[in-house]
């Protein structure tokens, strides 16, 4: 896989999931207007609880891999993946620090 391929595919997949999120959470979060609701929404049974625990967990395995790499000095700024993990998601999070990471190991 080439280098211009890494990064199409993973913006893509950020964006996915953005959109994805943007189309099903975000309209019945306003009707709601519930966030503490939504987010126990994610254990509302024994899978829907695997799913979200495993989510969470991924964050803090991104947490970790991000502070490691900020105290090694190899790669700047991946607090801010990490708000995006919070926000839309892991999956956004991951991705923009794989992007990161890789814009500047490069340079």
């Amino acid at each position: 896989m080439t280098d211009r391929h890494f990064v199409r595919l993973l913006i893509v997949c950020g964006s996915v999931f953005t959109l994805f999120f943007a189309v099903i959470v975000i309209p019945p979060l306003i009707d709601s207007g519930d966030v503490i609701g939504a987010l126990a929404a994610g254990f509302v049974n024994p899978y829907a609880s695997g799913y979200s625990f495993d989510v969470i967990m991924c964050w803090f395995v991104l947490a970790v891999w991000v502070w490691y790499e900020a105290s090694s000095g190899n790669v700047k700024r991946g607090w801010i993946c990490l708000l995006l993990g919070l926000f839309p998601g892991v999956a956004v999070g991951f991705a923009a620090y794989l992007l990161l990471r890789h814009q500047q190991l490069r340079s």
